[in-house]
């Protein structure tokens, strides 16, 4: 059976990526009739004056072929004599990097591109970094466009010394540099006239004969479960591929995070039973006895992974929103998702260097060591020990998008030294003992919309009940508790965050939270519903911009206007409405006593 290799191409815009695998395909006759001629016909109308345009194979979208330039990740199979390939052609442009890491997950060696008229760039330093996060070991560095400076070895040498510095630090397994023409086809399916000052091989050979063997370190089995199947009452199996290993009937696993331990009944492929399974397959494991398992949990064998809920992890990030810490996200790792936390960045990534760089702030592209919190424990690994519970996905809460890809580095020891102490008197017994429901009253709005001077009235209404309250106002935390915080995007967060917590422990008191807070941002307060729980109610003050600024109570709308206040909500800072709030009211239409007779009549059915 032959052997298979995954692998990228990647690199800066315009470097030939797509032309070389087209010419590649082209020259070793891996191309069915249809197609060449298919080829041979769009390139008369191509932009090579009606010679063999290559990037036409696998820049198949409108707006490529276009542009000229790759959008999307191109997967394209191809068999030699030799050996089977999967590529994954990727684009070069710096908007479009997060489909250049996408196909950079998959592989097992990068065929990185330079062009020799213009050597290393930003974007070439990037992608090589890129992929070195992605756990990529084997790296090919095809300077391109030799036919362009005259194959020149000179030039040559100084682009691969480049290179060479660039990855020095990459802990690499191989490095090869090939000088090649993708459009002439000068080393790319076998060696060329042009660079008899060149000992090495071509590409193709080259790619046919590279050992790329698994890692050593991932010994031990490892099957994250994705699916619970239990189609009657008689039968309870655990399905999943497995990540690491190989597994038998009789062997003696452990369930984590449970921590159980039970004997392996059976080993299903597909519907049909074997006596044992190993790393690649897709089964089902049935158990001697019933565990606590679900999706999400690990079933592992002579196998040392941690459980923890604080990780330090690297991430490339890929949203055009950017990261600044606090904010929470959704994280994806093997098939478990939890809420989870960026606490801090610890450093920034110097692409063209790889020095560390303080920073509060990571955008759009840039890569970034950071501390995260997860909601509860999960099971994962070091990357470098096993990438499939070592590597996860950061997703938006708002929007779903993915916002960043990483790969973990180690847990954080105060993760396990910090242990949750259980009490003896619970939240129950204590709201029990107050006679009511412990809620949150989240009011959320701009300066001046009325808020606080409603959660005022509405905490009076309550204790006039012989509720037991407490109201936290923005104003009043900022003199103690928050003193320290100041109005930056990252400040806020951490405000709310610090809120949030608080009204936590004031339910866990027994006692109704009434906070007055702008909040301005979604997904602060979609995070303090996730820290508060059950009984979080968002009531949005909706009063105008118009309005607000009319009132001016302190003022602040006239110095915010005359630029004497930065990062104002509602001028040069800005308050994301509420998609779906509990409550809405706009206090320009109706009485404060009017205002808050409609708060009460609607959280009635909250006290409950």
């Amino acid at each position: 059976m032959k052997s298979l290799l995954k692998f990228i191409t990647c690199g800066s815009v315009d470097d030939g990526k797509s032309t070389l695998i087209g010419h590649m395909l082209y020259d070793a006759k891996l191309l069915f009739t249809d197609q060449e001629r298919a080829l041979e016909l769009d390139s008369k109308v191509g932009s090579r004056e009606g010679k063999i345009d290559y990037s036409l194979l696998l820049d198949g979208l409108m707006a490529e072929r276009e542009q000229g330039i790759t959008i999307d990740v191109a997967y394209r199979y191809f068999t030699t004599d030799n050996r089977s390939f999967i590529v994954a052609d990727t684009p070069g442009h710096e908007q479009y990097t997060r489909n250049m890491a996408v196909g950079a997950s998959f592989a097992d060696l990068a065929v990185i591109l330079v062009d020799a008229t213009k050597g290393v760039l930003v974007q070439t330093k990037r992608h090589a970094r890129i992929c070195a996060l992605m756990g990529i070991k084997h790296f090919v560095l095809a300077v391109n466009k030799m036919d362009l400076i005259d194959y020149d070895k000179h030039r040559f040498q100084e682009i691969k010394e480049d290179f060479l510095r660039l990855v020095a630090n990459f802990n690499l397994e191989t490095v090869q540099v090939i000088p090649v023409s993708a459009t002439e086809g000068d080393n790319v399916t076998k060696p060329s006239m042009n660079t008899t000052w060149y000992d090495g091989p071509a590409l193709l050979p080259y790619l046919e004969e590279i050992d790329v063997g698994l890692d050593t370190n991932e010994d031990g089995f490892v099957m994250p479960v994705q699916r619970v199947s239990r189609p009657n009452h008689t039968f309870r199996g655990f399905q999943g591929q497995i990540e690491a290993g190989s597994i038998s009937v009789g062997d003696e696993i452990i369930t984590l995070p449970s921590k159980e331990k039970a004997k392996v009944k059976s080993v299903l492929v597909t519907d049909k039973e074997k006596d044992s399974a190993f790393m690649g397959q897709a089964v089902t494991i049935q158990l001697d006895r019933e565990v606590d398992v679900s999706r999400g949990c690990v079933l592992a064998k002579d196998k040392e992974l941690e459980i923890a809920d604080m990780l330090t992890a690297s991430i490339l990030w890929m949203d055009d929103t950017e990261l600044v810490e606090g904010r929470n996200y959704i994280m994806k790792l093997g098939t478990k998702m939890l809420p989870a936390t960026v606490m801090s960045i610890k450093h920034k990534i110097d692409i063209n260097t790889g020095k560390h760089i303080t920073a509060d702030k990571l955008f759009k592209n840039e890569m970034a060591q950071c501390d995260i919190a997860l909601s509860e424990n999960m099971v994962f690994d070091k990357f470098k020990n096993n990438k499939a519970l070592g590597s996860f996905i950061l997703i938006d809460r708002v929007t779903n998008m993915t916002s960043a890809c990483g790969v973990i580095e180690h847990s954080l020891r105060r993760s396990t030294n910090v242990v949750w102490q259980d009490t003896d008197i619970t939240r129950e017994i204590r709201a029990k003992q107050k006679g009511q429901k412990p809620l949150t009253l989240w009011f959320t709005g701009l300066s001046g919309s009325g808020k606080s001077t409603l959660a005022n009235e509405v905490e009076k209404r309550l204790v006039a009940m012989g509720k037991h309250t407490m109201l936290l106002d923005g104003d009043n935390i900022r003199h103690g508790l928050n003193k320290n915080l100041g109005f930056k995007e990252a400040d806020r967060v951490e405000n709310i965050r610090r809120i949030a917590e608080v009204a936590k422990l004031m339910n866990d008191a027994g006692l109704i939270a009434i906070t007055s807070f702008i909040s301005p941002y979604r997904k602060d307060r979609e995070n303090a519903k996730e820290i508060i729980g059950d009984g979080f109610i968002e009531i949005f003050v909706s009063t105008p911009l118009e309005e607000c600024e009319k009132r001016d109570v302190k003022g602040l709308y006239k110095k915010a206007r005359a630029g004497e206040i930065p990062n104002f909500t509602g001028i040069s800072s800005p308050y994301e409405e509420p998609v779906n709030p509990d409550i809405e009211i706009d206090t320009s239409k109706y009485s404060i006593e009017e205002a808050t007779d409609m708060i009460m009549k609607k959280i009635m059915k909250y006290l409950d």
